[in-house]
């Protein structure tokens, strides 16, 4: 028996919607990861990007449990010496209200140049609209 090879361009790519209010951060993040990188799918293939687009929307309510609000801390280093910076959950929520859910999808993907372009196909909104109903995306529930 052959393994069968199912070549990137012509693999059927889906759309998912997720909504993040009340959720859990690392449920929503972990479950568009998998996603994401095709892990739900038969062709599913480590060393390709075969996974759908995924939409994750409400991002500003997303929900962390165990005091995390003031405990859970991002670090950005510059590279320079005293560059690093580091912000809380709660600090980050209110600056960039996406980045904690994209953060949280890029640590849960591979960490080299498909990692990069897998993170290119997680689309994160801070309120309910976004532009992508064109595609209908189908709800995601967790």
């Amino acid at each position: 028996m052959k393994t069968i090879f199912v070549n990137e361009k012509d693999q059927k790519r889906e759309w998912y919607v997720i909504d993040a209010a009340g959720k859990s951060l690392g449920r929503v993040a972990a479950k568009a990861a998998a996603i994401v990188r095709g892990k739900e799918k038969a062709t599913y293939t480590p060393n390709q990007a075969m996974g759908d687009y995924v939409v994750i929307i409400n991002a500003d309510k997303v929900a962390v449990t165990g005091g995390k609000e003031q405990k859970k801390v991002y670090y950005q280093y510059s590279g320079f010496v005293g560059g690093l910076k580091h912000y809380t959950f709660e600090k980050l929520l209110e600056r960039h209200p996406e980045d904690p859910i994209r953060l949280a999808v890029k640590g849960m993907l591979p960490h080299g140049r498909l990692g990069r372009a897998l993170l290119d196909n997680v689309k994160v909104y801070a309120g309910a609209e976004h532009p992508h109903t064109a595609q209908n995306p189908k709800a995601v529930e967790l």
